[in-house]
């Protein structure tokens, strides 16, 4: 597939008074129009073209071949990947963020001597493209490479360093080939399926709808009719197969934000219990109702049992007659329902006129259906409890289950004093009841495993684990997306497409009009073929796979994305695997990382890669660090009387401080919010980057927060990261002409060459610490201005001092992956001829650690009479610190020739308390 030209974007650049430029307020791609803040400032002069230099940098880098150094995985290798962006053709502050974040952290390892991979590619399939097409009268296609296009030249302005000859496209045949291969080794594997499942369907449009194409009254955003639930046969991968293990290696998961882990950890949600057996009284029925439950000792309390609306036993052949026909209508009415949720919410459900036997209580009980009971969780039949469960408790008051609700389980001894409230459920562990029979007064703890023991022996129960998590629904009904590989034969059913026959290609000649089925299923050239068994007549699978498989393992084909054998290198994916530091949006801690592991987890069982003994650890865990950055706000306004989102126009915000409406006068409502088109408040990276400059603009994002919170945007505070650039150049622009100086040994330094000296390796102490673990990007700049401050405050201290030439030179290499153009500005300033990035990160001396002076805080009695500066080597004299207090004038007023009681030396010396 080709890329074609970038688009042409329109700017309107919006101006108002003399001396006041607004940024673009609007930008026009194709037919969409993007809003964007106006952050106006009086135009102020910059003390250095910025432009002029980072363009000056990018041009050097693009010709200095010794820069592009290849992954060698025999060197100590370092696999710094961040989340591939969707090309929408736009990017924006978050695209920003993220990828200035992963380019500072591999610059940092380059110069740390590792041999980096940091990739870049597009996650290109998906419906938004497909939605274009039906829109604007453009092919997805096109549509896709034109973005990419545009984007791809949109980074190129960030000075970001991606190693762009490990670009894939997820549209492109190459890649989806490979995507193909994967789902075909499932399938062998057995974990890749089909059955069917429950879809969101347009009665009018006669199509599949995504949730994203259903709004919240539960209408088609295409027709506006009201959408119906259907049963569809559809793909899914077995992720359930892998439950257990992607739950416990989550414990392995050591550099993972506790929050996400946590998530991961709810979304599987593994509960241990049992399954009971309720036999079902019925003429028509020889069979029994299993249902799961996490509270054994509450099974005297079950009074009725619920089952899904799609429960096997839920057809007229199994239903009482004189049930069946309001049963059925009940489940018919529920596949129509607008909104799923609040039907769920309702806790309304129907009597089925089935009765089923409780084992333990020895009772017939009623048998309902209700939407809040899953098909697809557990065994699709709940036990209802309401004594003891809220939501069993609500249904059975709406639905008038029983009269009389039966606690079978009371607070223990220790709680008794508040009695049972009659009128809400007791859902904590308790003691059981006389209503338990032989179990009565037994501690929950210890119920259930006595109850699950005479389940055991009666024959009507056993111990189970259920997870929440279900297996992963892949099948799409769209066009734009990798079509699933597998053929369906009238005589030999399921066939997968011979690997050698890969990729099944998508075709590009097919027609978008948004109505009936997709345009794969209309093309009959496309969708008729042989049968690769029998040789006859059969018909291509038309549904394509969910977006989420194509990057489910993007990771791994950038450690070999060339290759046209194999959708990577065994030995190339272990030596690189898993990826080191992995940065991208937490919006993605579910589903994505998720489905992520379940794919790395499935290859490496199957051996497609290895874990290499030494050199990483394995268990098939893709991502060793994840780091989550949290999204960018936008300043927003609104009306203060109808509350509506003011576009950037309708704000005079030439004094930042106090924006007015220009209607009327009055101040907006002022928040921070996430950036979207509908609050208008999102803005332009690269207009900022035009006014700003990059290094000031990747300080400014950096430095605004740490990365896993949320950036308040405001560029207002950019000039503060402008001018300490300048500062550090000038820093650097003064040793020119210096003479380069060698360090002096430790022992020779002066008292000033000794504490910069020291000052400098503390710095970089702290900062290549943060580099390494906490990310904490904010400090980083943060310790780097306190060392440039304190250089430029060192007037003692000659430029031609070698003491004093180590300070810069550390500082400026410190700060080269962040600022990566006036990093190499100061460079060549300083008389360098080779990039900054051919050289190593500084190291910090241990031995100058420690300081020479300290400051020493002298109490009486334990309180602060006196500060001095002693030695170091005085630090645990007693005998001469108490000389040199009693010879000073405040130690005298306070010790003067009395006794001392004791002497207590804290904190190295640094603290002395006489007492007196």
């Amino acid at each position: 597939m080709s890329f074609l030209k970038t688009q042409s974007v329109t700017l309107n650049v919006l101006r108002k008074g003399s001396g006041t430029t607004h940024t673009p307020a609007t930008i026009i791609v194709g037919s969409s129009k993007y809003y964007y803040a106006t952050t106006s400032q009086p135009q102020r002069k910059l003390p250095i073209n910025f432009t002029s230099i980072e363009e000056k940098w990018q041009q050097r880098w693009k010709s200095n071949k010794s820069l592009k150094a290849t992954v060698n995985p025999i060197k100590s290798s370092y696999y710094v990947l961040s989340m591939f962006p969707y090309p929408s053709g736009m990017l924006h502050m978050g695209h920003v963020r993220v990828y200035t974040i992963s380019d500072t952290i591999q610059r940092f390892r380059k110069m740390k001597g590792y041999d980096v991979l940091h990739p870049m590619g597009w996650d290109a399939f998906g419906l938004p493209a497909e939605n274009a097409a039906i829109e604007r009268g453009i092919h997805p296609a096109e549509w896709t490479t034109k973005n990419i296009t545009a984007m791809k030249e949109q980074m190129s302005k960030l000075c970001i360093d991606f190693d762009w000859s490990k670009e894939i496209a997820t549209c492109s045949p190459e890649y989806y080939k490979w995507t193909q291969y994967i789902f075909l080794e499932l399938y062998k594997a057995g974990l890749a399926y089909q059955k069917e499942a429950i879809v969101n369907w347009d009665p009018v449009d006669k199509t599949v709808l995504a949730n994203e194409q259903v709004d919240p009254e539960g209408r088609s955003w295409r027709s506006g009719a009201l959408v119906e639930r259907k049963k569809l046969k559809q793909w899914f991968f077995k992720v359930t197969e892998f439950a257990e293990d992607l739950l416990k290696d989550i414990d392995r998961l050591e550099n993972w934000p506790d929050r996400v882990k946590q998530m991961q950890r709810n979304w599987i949600g593994k509960s241990e219990g049992a399954e009971f057996d309720f036999k079902i009284k019925s003429k028509k029925l020889e069979d029994s109702i299993k249902v799961f439950t996490s509270r054994p000792d509450t099974i005297f309390g079950v009074q009725y049992l619920v089952l899904a609306p799609d429960h096997p036993l839920v057809t007229k052949e199994n239903l009482p007659s004189e049930q069946a026909d309001s049963v059925l209508r009940f489940v018919e009415d529920l596949k129509k329902k607008q909104n799923m949720d609040a039907a769920e919410e309702s806790k309304k459900g129907v009597f089925t006129g089935l009765y089923a036997y409780n084992p333990f209580t020895k009772e017939d009980i009623p048998v309902y259906v209700a939407p809040y009971v899953l098909s697809d969780y557990g065994t699709g039949a709940v036990m209802g409890v309401p004594a003891h469960d809220k939501r069993d408790f609500e249904f059975c008051k709406v639905n008038q289950v029983v009269d009389n609700i039966r606690y079978v389980v009371e607070p223990v001894i220790s709680e008794v004093g508040k009695e049972v409230n009659l009128n809400v459920p007791f859902t904590a562990d308790g003691i059981l009841t006389e209503l338990s029979g032989s179990f009565k007064g037994m501690k929950s703890e210890i119920a259930r495993k006595e109850i699950l023991k005479e389940a055991q022996r009666m024959g009507v129960g056993k111990p189970a684990i259920q997870f929440r998590l279900k297996d992963w629904l892949l099948s799409r009904q769209r066009y734009w997306g990798a079509p699933i590989p597998i053929i369906h034969c009238p005589s030999c059913n399921v066939v997968p497409v011979p690997k050698e026959d890969l990729p099944v290609l998508l075709p590009l000649n097919v027609e978008f009009s948004g109505k009936g089925q997709s345009p794969l299923a209309r093309k009959e050239d496309w969708v008729n073929c042989q049968c690769p068994k029998c040789h006859s007549p059969a018909k291509r699978e038309t549904d394509t796979m969910d977006t989420f498989v194509d990057s489910s393992w993007y990771f791994l084909r950038y450690t070999d994305p060339n290759n046209k054998e194999l959708p990577f290198n065994s030995a190339k994916a272990s030596a690189l695997l898993p990826v080191d530091i992995y940065i991208g949006g937490v919006e993605h801690a579910i589903l994505h990382l998720l489905y992520a592991r379940f794919i790395s987890k499935a290859l490496y069982k199957q051996r497609a890669f290895f874990e290499v003994p030494g050199i990483k650890p394995g268990h098939g865990e893709p991502f060793n660090i994840l780091l989550t950055q949290g999204m960018v706000h936008g300043r927003t306004f609104k009306d203060p009387n109808t509350q509506r989102f003011l576009k950037p126009e309708e704000v005079d915000t030439s004094d930042y401080a106090n924006p007015k409406i220009i209607a009327t006068g009055e101040s907006p409502l002022i928040s921070f919010e996430k950036m979207s088109k509908s609050k208008y408040n999102g803005v332009d990276p690269v207009s900022v980057i035009k006014e700003n400059g990059v290094d000031p603009t990747r300080l400014h994002i950096l430095y605004k927060a740490p990365p896993s919170e949320v950036l308040e945007w405001e560029d207002s505070s950019i000039v503060g990261m402008q001018r300490w650039l300048v500062k550090v150049l000038k820093l650097s622009q003064t040793l020119k002409t210096a003479s380069q100086t060698p360090l002096p040994q430790l022992n020779s330094m002066t008292s000033v060459e000794r504490e910069m000296y020291r000052f400098t390796n503390q710095t970089i102490k702290q900062i290549t610490d943060a580099m390494m673990t906490t990310y904490s990007f904010n400090t980083v700049i943060s310790d780097l201005i306190k060392l440039s401050n304190y250089i430029s405050s060192t007037k003692d201290l000659q430029a031609n001092s070698g003491v004093y030439q180590h300070a810069v030179t550390s500082l400026v290499k410190m700060m080269a992956p962040m600022a990566p153009s006036i990093s190499e500005e100061c460079w060549e300033a300083l008389g360098q001829e080779k990039s900054i990035f051919e050289h190593s990160w500084p190291e910090f001396d241990p031995n100058a650690l420690e300081k020479q002076e300290l400051k020493c805080v002298i109490q009486v009695n334990g309180k602060t009479r006196l500060n001095m500066t002693i030695s170091k080597e005085l630090a645990n004299n007693a005998s001469e610190i108490e000389r040199l207090v009693r010879g000073s004038e405040v130690g005298q007023k306070w010790l003067s020739d009395k006794p001392i009681k004791k002497l207590i030396i804290a904190k190295k010396g640094e603290l002395v308390n006489f007492v007196i």
